[in-house]
């Protein structure tokens, strides 16, 4: 056994996988996207699939169908490239984030639940959804967004330098309650501008994944 190994099934001991928990020895594996948190597909792993998924830093699963050890990707291309591997609590499932090559479903789509992987922002892309509304809604004059997108381009850059500057001048003084909501309007109108010019805030995270990786 080399050093490699005794390596790997010293860190399987640590994290006590109950693999017999079940009867046929295979524990359910969430697999996570790194990045952008969304939940890509569920698969399967005896003890062999998490010591190969860790010597290789390619997900490998026991496939229930082929009987057999498989690794994600060894005939699409589509691998998952291993970052983490966390053991839940009842110690009979495991939470494995990744880094996807390509869509993750064998059907095409980037998950098995049909849904677009990209990042979630929470409530900032249920504000994001809400002001594309209102673009699309540009006549509705009850909607201050509405307004905006009417006046156009220049006024939407104005009002974001106009909120840039009051944050810098909260940021000088000691009203945190003052400088936090001049930040929510520097941001609210942000997002404004963003969608005006045609693009979210998936894309800036783009840009600033692209910096951090040439780091």
């Amino acid at each position: 056994m080399n050093y490699k190994h005794r390596e790997f099934l010293l860190e399987f001991k640590i994290m006590n996988i109950d693999f017999k928990k079940y009867e046929d020895g295979l524990v359910p594996a969430i697999i996570q996207d790194s990045i952008t948190n969304k939940v890509l597909m569920l698969g399967y792993m005896d003890e062999e699939a998490f010591l190969k998924t860790n010597e290789s830093k390619k997900v490998t699963f026991f496939s229930r169908s082929k009987q057999r050890l498989w690794t994600k990707g060894e005939e699409s291309g589509n691998f998952l490239n291993l970052v983490s591997i966390a053991v839940d609590c009842d110690s009979d499932a495991l939470l494995i984030k990744v880094n996807p090559v390509g869509p993750v479903c064998h059907k095409g789509t980037d998950t098995c639940w049909r849904e677009n992987n990209v990042s979630d922002f929470g409530f900032l892309s249920s504000l994001e959804n809400t002001i594309q509304n209102r673009k699309k809604d540009i006549e509705n004059e009850d909607s201050y967004v509405s307004s905006l997108f009417r006046k156009g381009m220049n006024k939407i850059a104005q009002k974001v330098g106009e909120e840039a500057v009051e944050v810098v001048i909260e940021a000088k003084d000691n009203n945190d309650a003052l400088f936090l909501n001049e930040s929510a309007d520097l941001l609210f109108h942000y997002l404004i501008l963003l969608q005006a010019k045609g693009f979210t805030l998936n894309d800036v995270e783009k840009i600033l994944l692209q910096r951090h990786n040439a780091e």
